[in-house]
């Protein structure tokens, strides 16, 4: 990479950072590519060249929450792993993405302004959807093992992601309550993985 390049890199991280938090604050339809530029230290000129309009630049923003949760790595389910080996790696990940103060910054962007914009949020909540389908598969895949009762998986993910996401997510989003401390984090995630094989797992 060039210094060039790196230097055209760091000034869209930066656009990108200023207009997280120019929308965190004043919301999108108050804030002006003016504003981000100066939040930025850019010209305006600058911020046009690497976004076409303030609706490019939030869904650039919608992509980097959905590279955050992308980039917690699948687990393929395995028969010779324990359950609870296999569901504690992919919630602990799970865990570590919901504390990231940065997938949190970026999720309170995308759903405040999603409150104001429909269409925005169901573009969000398709994709965070359709990131989550991986626990989902896995379930599937355990089931046909015959080690899991037959559920559907979708209902089983969901309720098994929203116990980490009562503790860890929504309170810190609605509410502004602080980071869950990792000790309650070891908890929620192995008090969820319990309870989850308490029920669904078969016994042998």
């Amino acid at each position: 990479m060039t210094i060039n390049q790196k230097l055209t890199d760091r000034k869209r991280e930066a656009i990108l950072q200023a207009a997280i938090a120019e929308f965190h604050s004043n919301g999108f339809e108050a804030t002006s590519m003016d504003k981000i530029a100066a939040s930025a230290a850019v010209s305006k000129r600058t911020v046009y060249n690497h976004f076409s309009s303030k609706d490019d630049l939030f869904a650039a923003i919608l992509g980097q929450l959905w590279d955050c949760s992308a980039a917690v790595t699948e687990t393929v389910y395995r028969t010779d792993l324990p359950l609870r080996d296999q569901l504690m790696e992919m919630m602990q990940q799970k865990m570590r993405m919901l504390c990231d103060p940065s997938f949190m910054n970026l999720a309170r962007v995308a759903i405040v302004e999603g409150i104001h914009s429909p269409e925005r949020a169901k573009e969000m909540i398709s994709r965070m959807g359709q990131r989550e389908e991986g626990v989902s598969v896995w379930i599937q895949a355990a089931q046909q093992d015959g080690r899991l009762k037959p559920v559907a998986p979708e209902f089983a993910s969901h309720l098994l992601q929203g116990q980490l996401k009562l503790f860890a997510f929504w309170p810190q989003l609605a509410m502004g309550q602080a980071p869950l401390p990792e000790a309650e984090q070891v908890t929620v995630v192995q008090t969820a993985v319990d309870m989850f094989l308490g029920y669904y797992q078969v016994a042998r």
